[in-house]
């Protein structure tokens, strides 16, 4: 049977539409990390667009966190 592991199909349904908005959270992400590590490149010694990078790199895990969190949730 599914329940012996980590497979969880109804939290994994359930999460579809929040990893959805997730995604479309990490692609503004990944423009943020662009042009933050051009910044970075330009003027290496500004520690608020490092900051900034890594917070876009949150974002871009976003929706991975979103589907762990909501399979976690809900029993077999």
């Amino acid at each position: 049977m599914c329940c012996d592991g980590d497979c969880r199909p109804l939290g994994f349904l359930l999460g579809l539409p929040f990893a959805f908005l997730s995604l479309l959270i990490s692609i503004v992400g990944v423009i943020i990390w662009i042009v933050g590590l051009l910044l970075t490149c330009i003027c290496p010694c500004c520690l608020c667009v490092t900051i900034i990078v890594e917070l876009a790199l949150e974002l871009i895990k976003a929706p991975i966190h979103v589907m762990e969190w909501f399979t976690s949730q809900i029993p077999c």
